[in-house]
């Protein structure tokens, strides 16, 4: 972009740029990270951008999982409310809890490079040393059935709460063990806690390590502004994950992972379904020119020819 064209988009800003964001410690170490994207690659002062915190409905339910209780929508309504209404300028979010069909009025205008995929074990050296009957905590149906699926003596449990909350538990001994997304772990600069799990073993749940940024459709300031700070690969490999779970019209109660990597024009996408138990899991992978958005749906009715009725069921199938 030309400096008088950046120029022109930066003469809209005659307040700062209001970022929403849920306001627990990890959601705000995301936003200041989107922040600090902005500020260098715009070169603004520090106070043309300004923080924007709420609470989330699903920060105050820690007594039950989400899939009871409204789904991924308990992490987004208040921020889609704010920004819906103009208090909010852009809001910015954890792709893995966004769900896949999002209202009209706002666009995906931006993602943040990817960041470590992999989920991280904490309590044990590995699922194998975990002793029998061991206690793990998750609120994911992805990693429940994936550990089940590898352990079936393994006693899953609901476990919510902050990361920092979810450690103190384990630190407690009411769960031997816990699950936690590398990504989350390294952006709270915890990098050294936990065993990373091979992505080989535990494929990680579509869009885990990417954060984005949400605007309004019909503002095309702001989206001007997001557009430079977006990662064109992380972009690209997040959708084709994102429209494998539409075709699947997965929700929260659905075991699903996925993963694609992008090299150069091509796409390669990797992903799996399971039963909540881990007894039937059906994988499967796909090449595809970037740009082909059929393919991944393609790929999600693959596996689905290949489930039981029991496993299709859990897709609505």
């Amino acid at each position: 972009m030309s400096e008088d064209s950046k120029k022109e988009i930066l003469a809209g800003l005659d307040r700062p740029l209001r970022i929403g964001t849920r306001q627990s410690p990890l959601a705000m170490a995301q936003a200041r990270m989107a922040a600090n994207a902005l500020l260098s690659t715009h070169a603004w002062r520090s106070e043309q951008v300004e923080l924007v915190p709420m609470v989330a409905s699903g920060d105050k339910i820690l007594d039950r999982s989400l899939a009871e209780v409204g789904g991924k929508a308990l992490w987004t309504k208040e921020l889609d409310h704010a920004l819906d209404n103009g208090e909010i300028d852009c809001s910015v979010h954890s792709m893995k809890d966004v769900e896949t069909i999002r209202p009209e009025q706002f666009i995906l205008a931006a993602m943040l490079e990817r960041a470590d995929i992999h989920d991280r074990l904490i309590g044990s050296d590995s699922i194998e040393a975990l002793r029998e009957g061991a206690i793990v905590g998750t609120a994911s149906p992805r990693r429940k059935a994936q550990l089940l699926r590898q352990r079936s003596d393994l006693d899953i449990r609901l476990i919510r709460g902050n990361v920092q909350t979810r450690l103190q538990k384990i630190e407690d001994g009411d769960y031997d063990a816990t699950l936690l997304a590398a990504a989350g772990l390294d952006r709270l600069d915890m990098g050294d806690v936990g065993i990373e799990i091979s992505d080989e073993i535990m494929l990680p749940a579509p869009a885990q390590g990417a954060i984005g940024i949400e605007a309004r459709a019909d503002d095309r300031h702001v989206r001007h502004l997001m557009r430079e700070i977006s990662s064109t690969i992380t972009f690209r490999a997040v959708i084709a994950e994102r429209l494998f779970l539409k075709r699947l019209t997965a929700d929260c109660h659905s075991p699903v992972a996925a993963l694609a990597t992008i090299d150069g024009a091509r796409a390669y996408l990797r992903a799996e379904i399971l039963l909540p138990d881990g007894s039937e899991f059906v994988a499967g992978s796909s090449h595809f020119d970037i740009g082909d958005v059929s393919a991944p749906a393609i790929l999600a009715e693959t596996l689905l020819g290949q489930a039981s009725p029991e496993l299709k069921a859990i897709f609505g199938q």
